[in-house]
């Protein structure tokens, strides 16, 4: 059974992996009218999906727990960003944000002897080095580029190839 107080972490986490999933959403749709990044669009997508999935997957442990697991009122999320560059530097900003709060969690199961939870959330820690590492590479390759817009090209290319390798890592 979760406590009141656990419940209350992991429904705040809820929300920040709905935000997730909506802060790369956005980042796909002003992708989408952004000429010749179809590759970073389908990115964006396939991870507003994949955090949707985190989402769900901390909705159905709360709810199995005996808690209630509350499905969020949402922020907007930033809608355009003045380039690919500033896009990639936002997004590890919020998945270093996201690592921070699985970690918080963490620390209540581990002070409330929740070791359920505390054996639950360990997936999202591997989750979140993943997430991480991606979105450093991602944003060390366009440093890289710089306003290269063969290299560009090439980023755009082999986005998904990298995001693969990374997470099959």
């Amino acid at each position: 059974m979760l406590s009141k107080r656990m419940q209350e972490m992991l429904n705040s986490q809820i929300k920040i992996e709905a935000e997730s999933s909506q802060v790369y959403l956005a980042m796909a749709s002003w992708a989408e009218i952004q000429p010749g990044i179809d590759n970073v669009t389908a990115f964006f997508y396939m991870h507003s999906e994949e955090e949707r999935q985190h989402m769900l997957k901390l909705i159905h442990f709360v709810n199995e727990r005996g808690g209630f697991a509350t499905v969020p009122a949402l922020p907007q999320p930033q809608l355009t960003f003045p380039s690919i560059k500033h896009a990639f530097a936002a997004l590890l900003k919020h998945e270093v944000f996201v690592s921070e709060s699985i970690n918080k969690c963490i620390e209540v199961a581990l002070e409330e002897k929740d070791y359920a939870t505390h054996n639950f959330l360990q997936w999202y820690v591997a989750e979140q080095i993943e997430e991480e590492a991606l979105a450093r590479t991602m944003n060390d390759k366009l440093e890289l580029i710089g306003d290269d817009k063969s290299g560009m090209y090439l980023f755009d290319k082999d986005i998904l190839t990298i995001s693969m390798s990374i997470e099959n890592k």
